[in-house]
């Protein structure tokens, strides 16, 4: 039993972000002024993106986005049933009717097929999501969008770090929403952006963040003069503030350390898991550079225990453990308003019902992962019969 409960996802938060912060609450201007625009640039630099525009969330950098493209009433956007709710609640709150599909098993992702089949005369977008950090075919994505018109808008908040083909997630498209939430890869404390290569589309999603007002503060009151503001349309309140930039602009430079970190550790999980009653995650993509931000595993049926109870039992071991996810397509507002058939999507189903996510984070000790897996393989004992990676 351990002394201290093993949180997961606990961020790594350093000295530099400290004083940062520090330095921002004494500068007297802890809004979003220099130190976003500051962030901003670093992300446009690290991801090879034409425009950043940083915002209070994953959330609302898919809910601009789709304001953004006009995606609304009389649309229908292709969603992955196997992601956070935030995804679909996204569309729903558009006005747009949320068309969800099915996974591919091992991966977890949009099963392309399956969304092509699901492409209608009312198809607007898709909202592909790249699962755990691993990406999606891009190219194959691509090709479809084209095929049918479709608008892409990217759900990367597990893949910030991620590459397909050489390239980071993020460095082209019409808008990839990133979150920068503390459970992630690096952290605002709350936070997400949207890189895009549409200039107009970032502008609009600039002003849409900040009321619709024409000029932000850092424009209207900077020591440049007074000047002021129009309110084009209405928006929203989602700008990202200073305070949370100055945590970020440090998380930044460590990333492509920390991705190789958790790579090391969970190339480790898979040594100390084998032969256990548990499905591994598959390897990545050749033509890809996987994120590394979720270590899942899915508990086998024949163990002899639920993933909820294995939860449980980990739990009880002071060990903190995640659930990603349990379907939209499972959740009581979608499945009341869209009455879909569990066994109409069957991967997803099946992922939601067994997938189970382990400590994973630049700083897991190797005494972490002992303890872990320690306790995994005791809270699935009964079962004797071990499963292969697939």
């Amino acid at each position: 039993m351990r002394d201290e409960f093993l949180v997961f996802g606990q961020p790594v938060i350093e000295e530099l972000e400290i004083a940062e912060v520090v330095a921002s609450l004494r500068s007297g201007w802890i809004g979003t002024g220099p130190k976003v625009l500051r962030f901003e640039r670093m992300l446009e630099a690290y991801l090879g993106a034409r425009h950043v525009r940083c915002v209070s969330s994953c959330t609302a950098a898919l809910t601009l986005a789709l304001r953004a493209l006009e995606i609304g009433p009389g649309d229908e956007v292709i969603v992955p049933a196997m992601t956070f709710v935030a995804s679909a609640n996204a569309v729903e709150l558009s006005g747009a009717t949320t068309v969800l599909v099915d996974s591919k098993p091992g991966s977890g992702l949009m099963d392309l097929g399956a969304a092509e089949a699901a492409v209608g005369p009312r198809t607007k977008a898709i909202l592909p999501v790249h699962l755990a950090g691993r990406p999606m075919n891009l190219n194959r994505l691509r090709l479809m969008s084209e095929k049918h018109g479709l608008v892409i808008l990217e759900d990367a908040a597990h893949a910030i770090g991620a590459e397909w083909r050489g390239r980071k997630i993020g460095s082209s498209g019409r808008a990839v929403a990133f979150s920068f939430y503390p459970t992630k890869n690096i952290t605002t404390i709350e936070g997400g952006a949207i890189a895009t290569d549409d200039a107009a589309l970032a502008a609009e999603i600039e002003r849409l963040a900040l009321h619709g007002l024409s000029l932000g503060a850092w424009q209207r009151f900077s020591d440049e003069g007074f000047k002021h503001y129009i309110a084009v349309k209405p928006g929203y309140k989602f700008n990202m503030t200073d305070v949370q930039a100055a945590v970020g602009i440090h998380q930044l430079p460590r990333l492509d350390a920390w991705i190789k970190a958790r790579a090391e550790r969970w190339a480790r999980y898979d040594e100390l898991l084998a032969g256990l009653p548990v499905t591994l995650p598959p390897p990545p993509d050749p033509n890809s550079r996987h994120a590394r931000h979720l270590y899942q595993v899915l508990i086998s049926r024949e163990a002899g225990r639920s993933r909820d109870e294995v939860l449980d039992a980990l739990t009880s071991h002071r060990i903190g453990t995640g659930v990603h996810y349990i379907g939209v397509h499972l959740q009581p507002y979608y499945r009341e308003l869209y009455g879909i058939d569990p066994m109409a999507l069957p991967v997803a189903t099946d992922i939601s019902e067994r997938t189970l996510s382990l400590p994973l984070s630049p700083v897991l000790t190797h005494e972490d992962q002992k303890d872990v897996t320690g306790a995994l393989r005791q809270a699935l004992s009964p079962a004797v019969r071990p499963r292969s990676r697939t």
